[in-house]
């Protein structure tokens, strides 16, 4: 049985580098990992791939000799791609015994909710080879700095969870960059439980361009919050503490963390009794997100035990009293 990540997301998330670092960390807490590029746009790789989709073929190529632009470019290599899925599978099959696997995706969304292809890929290769994939959806922090941009985040993961059909997380991806672009205009919690969204209809009316839409958007958060499907939790790459928690959470989702448990114990008795670490496992985000708003959010409150007094005008206090608060400051 082997265990990996469907690492997607919009282009400027951070697919690449989330790639990068999680396999840096992977291999230092002790598993082998392998890294598949299938995004031919990708010429620039930061990290060694065992498989890479330019040995099968190459963008440029497709664009040149069909005339298409990038994104019809793309469409048409993961096309090529499942119809040469024997070409992957191929490269697999040596890497199935001991290797986490990491599949880096291109950026195009409409890959992932539009078009059947890359699905198609994912699907023959789940069943063809047994693996347990979670699709790891990354949105760019700052979008919450909008509240439009937002809620078209939150309808692009709708979107890609519905038409995906894996175990699916959603991660705010650059969470040290959130306020980047602008202070949010909630807690973080907020953002990330994806609950309550008419509390966004007010700042959303503030732009002009935004209130003339204002059915329409009321209209959309409905349709999330009656899903109640999107949630999100955070990561800063660069943080161990954020990168190890989600981890975590992906483990319990692919069911990497019953990999230990003999295959005979099928019955939910012995599981529940095996010695599974479950406070290593429990959801790590619910104790977590009041320390990331603390990290990475600045807040304005002041405290009374941060209030200056200013002190009083000059005619009110003597001359020795005046040259007291002078020593003093």
């Amino acid at each position: 049985m082997v265990f990996g990540q469907v690492v997607i997301g919009p282009p400027g998330s951070g697919k690449t580098t989330y790639c990068n670092g999680m396999s840096q960390f992977l291999q230092l807490v002790g598993r082998k990992v392998a890294v598949i590029n299938l995004d031919p746009a990708n010429d620039s790789l930061p990290y060694d791939c065992a498989i890479n989709i330019e040995d099968l073929i190459k963008l440029e190529d497709v664009m040149a000799e069909h005339s298409l632009g990038p994104n019809g470019g793309l469409v048409y290599c993961m096309d090529f791609l499942e119809k040469n899925i024997d070409w992957l599978e191929a490269k697999l099959k040596p890497l199935l015994k001991d290797h986490y696997l990491l599949f880096d995706f291109p950026g195009q969304v409409e890959l992932f909710f539009l078009h059947e292809n890359a699905k198609k890929v994912i699907m023959r290769l789940i069943k063809k080879l047994d693996l347990r994939l979670t699709a790891v959806h990354l949105i760019d922090a700052h979008l919450c700095s909008d509240p439009g941009k937002y809620i078209s985040a939150l309808l692009l993961s709708l979107s890609t969870m519905l038409h995906m059909e894996l175990p699916h997380v959603n991660v705010l991806s650059k969470i040290d960059l959130i306020e980047s672009y602008g202070k949010l205009a909630f807690n973080l919690d907020f953002y990330t439980d994806a609950h309550d969204l008419s509390y966004l209809q007010y700042h959303l009316d503030q732009d002009p361009r935004s209130a003339k839409y204002r059915k329409l958007t009321k209209e959309l958060c409905e349709v999330i919050e009656n899903f109640g499907l999107v949630d999100f939790t955070t990561l800063d790459i660069q943080d161990k503490v954020s990168v190890g928690n989600l981890v975590k959470l992906i483990d319990k989702t692919n069911g990497y963390i019953f990999a230990g448990i003999d295959s005979s114990a099928v019955e939910f008795s012995k599981i529940a009794v095996s010695p599974v670490d479950w406070d290593y496992y429990r959801y790590p985000f619910l104790f977590t997100v009041a320390a990331v708003q603390e990290k990475y959010i600045k807040d304005d409150e002041v405290f009374d035990d941060e209030i200056i007094t200013p002190p009083p005008p000059p005619s009110s206090i003597s001359h020795a009293e005046r040259d007291l608060l002078k020593d003093e400051r």
